[in-house]
Parts: structure tokens; C-alpha cells; sequence
């Protein structure tokens, strides 16, 4: 950036260059940007003499672009017309009537999905965008409306609702639940294959600390299939591929279509919970208050 900067003088004589060479004129170009004609001379000099190269072929009435002058226009129209329209996108995230909801990919695939009907029949009008991301991302920052968080519930620059307390227990497709062998008891699943959940950023439940909650200390957890998107280890379990956490909250319905079967007697309570959140420093708009409510309307 500060040879761009030595190249170009100034970023200001790239708008001036652009404009002057699309209008074919600096008079025409100083009448757009609000400038006297000298300015815009004098502009176009610097630039020429901070390149080293000649822009423009200068007639008595009339200027023309040179062969550098064409390439340099083809490039520098081509980002000024991409940072336009990102400013104009970014500008009109403030002034948009859509609602974000952010929240992981499972979460958005296996809980919103199922029940999106549900909210157009109340409200046809919202215009309601599901976000999914790897991290927890700033509400303020990325003018998110509300997002969907698995925690302790304090986030000190949110407010806070609980969904679902964090409940886990094993699930498996139908199949694969009938032919395990001898599932009486906790610790015959060490003998099935597991799916592992090993998100990148997200610190998530491991087996090893499943099984010790369930008073199953220094055993050997078998390898198994490990994936880093809780969507993919839903689908794997579907699938037929083994034994998978299941999210209350998230597997419910699977399990009520018979797409998954699960071991609910041996459910995990970790203490934490699924909350929505929603920013304290700016007031949600009235369409996030209805998609908020509904959400809560679940609870």
C-alpha cells in the first residue's frame, strides 16, 4: 500500500482520472466532481509525473487517453466501480427493514427449517436472512439483528434469552441403533463406531467427557469418522455411519421423522445453555421483535 501511495500521490487523483477519462474531458470532469478545470489539471499532472508515464494526449480542444492511459483506466475504473458498490452495500446494511439472524449451520439447517413456515403464515412480509458462521461474530460490527449462542448465557454487551438448556445423548440412524450390539448399559458403546464433532474455533463436548459424566474414567475412545461441522455429523449418523452426539434441541425433530434414533436415558445435562442474543447498544427494529418472539415462542 505505500508504493500505491507513491504511485499515485494521492487517492483522490485516481477519481479525478477516472472521471476526466470517461467523460473525455476535464472540463466535463471538473463540472461532475464540483471542481475548477485547473484542479483538475494540475491533478492529472501529478499523477503522470508520481507514474512516470503520460495519461492523456492533450489536442487544442480535446484529450485522449494513451495506450498507458487506457490500461491504467481499465483497471482503476474497474475498482472504483467495486468500491462503490461495496460502500453502497455496506451503507444500506444500517437502513435495511431485513432481519439477520445468525446462528451455527445445524442449528439454522435442523432447527429454523423445519418451521420457517410457520413464520411466513404469521408474518409473509419479514424478509428474514439466515447467517451461518465459524465464529461468535460482533453483533454491532456485522449488523447482525439476533444470533443464536451456546453457553453460559453472560454476554456482557447482550441482552439474553434461553432457547434450550445443552442436553446430549447418542444418536444413530434407525438401522444402526437396531444392530448395535448389547446397548444395555453406557459402556457397551465404546464398542461402536463414533462420530467426533472437532469444530476449528468452537470448543464443543468431546466423548471422552461424555463418558465421563457417566462415571466412565481412562477408557480408550475408538477413532471414528471426525468432522467439523455438527450438519455433517448429523448427516453422517443419518447415513449409517455410527454413533453421534445429538443436541436436544437440534435432533428433536430428526428423531420425531424417524431419521435418527436416539438413547435418551442416557442424556448429558453440561449445564449450559442455547441462548438468543441481541445487542444492548442499538434497538431492535420491529420485525426482529417479531422474528425474536417467535423464536422465544418455541421455549
Amino acid at each position: 500500500m505505500r508504493n500505491t501511495l507513491k504511485l499515485i500521490a494521492s487517492p483522490r487523483n485516481l477519481f479525478i482520472f477516472e472521471a476526466a477519462a470517461r467523460l473525455g474531458s476535464f472540463t466535463l470532469a471538473s463540472n461532475e466532481l464540483g471542481m475548477q478545470q485547473p484542479s483538475v489539471s494540475a491533478a492529472i499532472k501529478q499523477l503522470e509525473g508520481s507514474l512516470g508515464v503520460r495519461l492523456f494526449d492533450r489536442g487544442h480542444r480535446r484529450i485522449s487517453l494513451t495506450n498507458a492511459g487506457l490500461r491504467f483506466y481499465a483497471d482503476v475504473s474497474q475498482a472504483l466501480r467495486g468500491i462503490e458498490s461495496s460502500a453502497e452495500a455496506v451503507s444500506n446494511m444500517s437502513r435495511s427493514e431485513h432481519v439477520t439472524l445468525n446462528s451455527s449451520s445445524a442449528f439454522s439447517h435442523y432447527w429454523m427449517m423445519p418451521k420457517l413456515h410457520k413464520l411466513r403464515e404469521l408474518h409473509p412480509n419479514i424478509d428474514l436472512r439466515l447467517q451461518s458462521s465459524e465464529h461468535e461474530p460482533d453483533l454491532d460490527i456485522e449488523n447482525i439483528s439476533i444470533a443464536v449462542r451456546l453457553g453460559d448465557g453472560v454476554w456482557p454487551d447482550c441482552h439474553v434469552a434461553k432457547i434450550a438448556d445443552e442436553i446430549i445423548f447418542p444418536v444413530a440412524s434407525p438401522v444402526h441403533m437396531h444392530s448395535a450390539r448389547n446397548l444395555r448399559s453406557v459402556p457397551n458403546l465404546l464398542h461402536e463406531r463414533l462420530i467426533h464433532l472437532e469444530e476449528p474455533i468452537r470448543l464443543r463436548p468431546t466423548w471422552k467427557q461424555w463418558f465421563e459424566h457417566h462415571k466412565i474414567n481412562n477408557v480408550q475412545i475408538s477413532e471414528g469418522m471426525r468432522l467439523n461441522d455438527y450438519a455433517l455429523v448429523l448427516q453422517a449418523a443419518i447415513t449409517g455411519e455410527g454413533f453421534a452426539f445429538g443436541w436436544e434441541h437440534i435432533v428433536r425433530d430428526l428423531i420425531d421423522r424417524n431419521l435418527l434414533a436416539a438413547r435418551e436415558q442416557w442424556a448429558w445435562n453440561t449445564g449450559r445453555g442455547i441462548y438468543l442474543v441481541w445487542s444492548q447498544s442499538r434497538p431492535l427494529s420491529d420485525n426482529a421483535v417479531r422474528v425474536r418472539d417467535w423464536v422465544l415462542s418455541f421455549v
